[in-house]
Order: C-alpha cells, then structure tokens, then sequence
C-alpha cells in the first residue's frame, strides 16, 4: 500500500506517521511506500521500504500532480492553514484550504486509480443557534472563514466520490487537545494551552468563561480517527460521508477541575482568566457538543474522559513529567 500525508509535518501528521510506521500496515494490507507532504519538507522515517519527501504549496497548479504521480492508495489530507490564521488573512485560508483542495481532487481524478481519501474537517462547520448536542446532519452555518472553507470542501469530497472519482471519507475533528509545543494559529488554542502552559511552569490565558462547553479528542484519539476512516467499508456511509466524531464533552472550568485532581492547586493557579472579545466572537456558542452516534456505531472510539486526555499528553508529550 501507498500511502500520501499532506501536512505531514504538522503534529498530527507526525504522530500519524508514528502510528503507521510502528503499525505497518492499514486494514490489513501492508504498506510498501509513503508520500509525505508539507509546506517544508518533513523528515524521513526510519522504514525499510521507500518513502518521498517534499516541501511546497499544494494550492499553487501543477503542485498536486507531483504528489499523486505514483498512484497513492490511501491519501491522508491534513494541510490547512488553522481558524485564527484563516481569519486574518482571509486570501491565504481560501487559497491553501480550498483551493488546496480542489487541486488535489482534480489530480486524482484524473489519475483514476480512485483511492481512498481521507479528509480533516472540523466542528467549525457549525455555528449560529446550535442544538446540544450537535447531529451529522445539521445545517451548517459556519462562524468564521475556516469553517467556512470546510464546508466548501465537505461537499467537494462528496460529490468527487458520488461520482466515482475516490472513496472519500471526512471526519470531523473535535478540539485537538492537549497540542504538545508551541502554540498554533489556531483560535481554539486556549483549551491546550490552559493545560499545557500551566504544567510547563507557566501562565496560562483563559479568554473565555469557565462555562463554555467544548468536545475534546486526545492526539492519540484523533489519530485512531484517521486509522479508522482509512479502513471503513466506505459503503457503510452512503451518500453521508462526513461523520462528526465523538470526544470529551467538559466545560473550561471541568478541565481546569480535571487539571488540578492531576497536578494540584499550584499548577491551577498558573491560570488566569482576561477575557478575549475576538476569540468569543469567532467561537460564540456557549455549549458545542457533538451527536455522534453514527461514528460510534461505525467503530470511532473516543477517550474516557478529560483527565485520561490530561494523562496521555503527560504520558506521550512529556515522558510522564511535569512542573509542580
């Protein structure tokens, strides 16, 4: 098997990667080669078989082609320029989200070897007056141009396996918490770094109400998601092929609760609550939690809980240490 990463450089590239490696093999047919794509090059894996590595926009023309030349089996498409950067530079998120997109859509197409295709979206497809919890089939009124951007590519995936072109698979990723590293562009970062920051030593930033609502997956969460939509019967989805995922439904002050059960008062109190009105209005909703019924009953499997999720990045992230 042949397997394409776009964003492979990203940390759920990464950890992807680090899963497919030590696995070997995706529903039950081994891998034989990798594509890995990003911005800048990623590096290389320690694997015996060959493995690709290059570095450029797929958003510009001609860029996409390069990447599907050998026919990649299954295609993981994770680049995406994140929610606060899409809405500031409003150009860069359609050109690298959609266009991105719809240029490597095409590229498969027209190589026709129809593989499958799985494709990240995010809860940011929904907005406006949401119902708690969230169904796979509410309209979506997306609060902000990423989510936006999303949609748009939802129904490209859609409409490209409808038609034969691939087998798309797209799920819809819950908050990615806790993100080891540095902080992204992301708009949604705070729900990491409230737990990241404080058990690094540092402050922490809390810009919205401790009871804003969020769902949560772990990286090692989120990456089960990917290995799952790589090898689900795509005729169990029909014409539905976006599935909202399952994770952690808590509050902020649930995970700060969570937080302080596992490293104690003196770590909680490296945050401090400033609310932020620009970040309350990209993600407006008091409560976002997810319906997903249908992804459970498909084989997604979500953590436990929060403080499970607190324990896997001290565990994965962190070698099992943090500051006290």
């Amino acid at each position: 098997m042949h397997i394409l990463i776009t964003g492979a450089g990203g940390m759920i590239g990464r950890k992807l990667i680090d899963r497919l490696v030590r696995d070997g093999q995706v529903g039950g047919k081994a891998i034989t080669r990798m594509t890995l794509h990003d911005y800048a090059a990623p590096g290389k894996p320690a694997v015996s078989y060959p493995v690709a590595t290059s570095g450029g926009d797929v958003s510009l023309p001609g860029e996409a082609e390069k990447l599907v030349k050998d026919a990649p089996d299954l295609i993981f498409h994770l680049a995406a320029v994140v929610s606060g950067e899409a809405e500031a530079d409003f150009e860069k998120g359609y050109r690298v989200n959609i266009d991105g997109m719809r240029y490597l859509l095409e590229a498969v197409r027209a190589k026709g070897n129809k593989p499958r295709f799985v494709f990240t979206s995010s809860i940011a497809v929904f907005g406006g007056d949401l119902p708690d919890p969230i169904p796979d089939d509410y309209h979506q009124t997306p609060p902000n141009s990423y989510g936006a951007a999303k949609v748009v590519c939802e129904q490209l995936l859609a409409d490209y396996t409808r038609r034969g072109f691939l087998d798309g698979v797209g799920i819809r990723f819950p908050g990615i918490t806790v993100r080891p590293g540095k902080p992204n562009a992301a708009a949604s970062g705070f729900y990491s770094s409230i737990i990241r920051e404080p058990l690094d030593g540092k402050e922490a930033i809390l810009p919205v109400p401790l009871t804003k609502r969020n769902t949560h997956a772990s990286p090692r969460a989120a990456i089960g998601f990917l290995i799952r939509a790589a090898e689900i019967d795509g005729a169990r989805l029909g014409l539905r092929r976006n599935l909202n995922m399952p994770g952690v439904a808590v509050t902020t002050g649930e995970q700060i609760e969570a937080l302080r059960k596992i490293a104690g008062d003196k770590v909680v109190a490296r945050i401090r609550q400033v609310p932020d009105e620009v970040i309350m209005k990209i993600f407006p909703n008091e409560s976002v939690r997810f319906d997903a019924k249908r992804a459970l009953s498909l084989g997604f499997v979500p953590d436990k809980d929060f403080e499970e999720i607190i324990r896997i990045h001290i565990e994965e992230d962190r070698g099992g240490k943090f500051v006290q």
